[in-house]
């Protein structure tokens, strides 16, 4: 099944765009009369077949629609600190697409060694894995925040903060099943202690992922997962 990628999908017929055109036609050598899928990022899920194969305007007529496919039955939110090496953070971008999620933040903390990233660069990637793991929705990806601006923020539903010390700290599957979720992950030196504190005067429950000391990127990941294999025990 071959996947196609655009945002704005209306009518009868759509379009591809230069770079997706190129892909079918001359990378996977479609055909007039194939058979496609185009999803648009947020539920649409429609297939089509191609009536113009073109490699610059390759022509598709939409033969069904589907709103909403395969949506996720919670809603999670992870903030994550940006890894000094990107393309771990990107491992976890595209992870955690293929598990399923429905928004990141970039989370700038006092000892995160990466202030910045290039959000159309990650949003690639994003699509890249939604496609690859044929799913019709695109997790939104906001800008990168400060801690202090992200505290400031109003979060609903079931909140926590992941960190290695303390002692009252719970384990992942004691957070709670009621969603949205909205929890965080620090930078690979953790959060200070004056975050934490500050998340947890702000409503956010403390929370451990086992006795190992795992990777920024990883504990993302372990979480995402953790989240789909408890959503789907309720």
């Amino acid at each position: 099944m071959n996947l196609f990628y655009s945002p704005h999908i209306q009518g009868d017929t759509h379009l591809l765009d230069e770079a997706e055109s190129k892909h079918a036609i001359r990378v996977l050598r479609l055909l007039k009369g194939e058979m496609v899928v185009l999803v648009d990022g947020f539920g649409g899920w429609y297939e089509a077949v191609i009536e113009d194969d073109h490699p610059k305007r390759c022509l598709l007529r939409i033969q069904s629609r589907e709103q909403n496919y395969q949506a996720l039955g919670y809603s999670l939110h992870l903030a994550v600190s940006p890894t000094k090496n990107l393309e771990r953070f990107e491992w976890f971008l595209e992870k955690s697409t293929e598990i399923g999620i429905s928004e990141i933040t970039p989370l700038i903390c006092h000892r995160s060694e990466r202030k910045q990233v290039k959000i159309e660069r990650l949003e690639r990637i994003l699509v890249s894995a939604m496609k690859q793991s044929l799913k019709a929705y695109k997790p939104v990806l906001n800008d990168p925040v400060s801690f202090e601006e992200f505290m400031k923020m109003e979060h609903t539903g079931t909140r926590g903060i992941a960190y290695c010390f303390g002692s009252d700290r719970v384990g992942i599957e004691r957070l709670g099943p009621e969603g949205p979720f909205t929890l965080m992950v620090g930078p690979e030196g953790d959060f200070t202690e004056q975050e934490v504190r500050g998340a947890l005067e702000a409503g956010f429950a403390p929370f451990h992922l086992g006795s190992s000391r795992l990777r920024t990127e990883t504990a993302a990941v372990y979480i995402t997962a953790a989240i789909s294999i408890l959503q789907q025990q309720i």
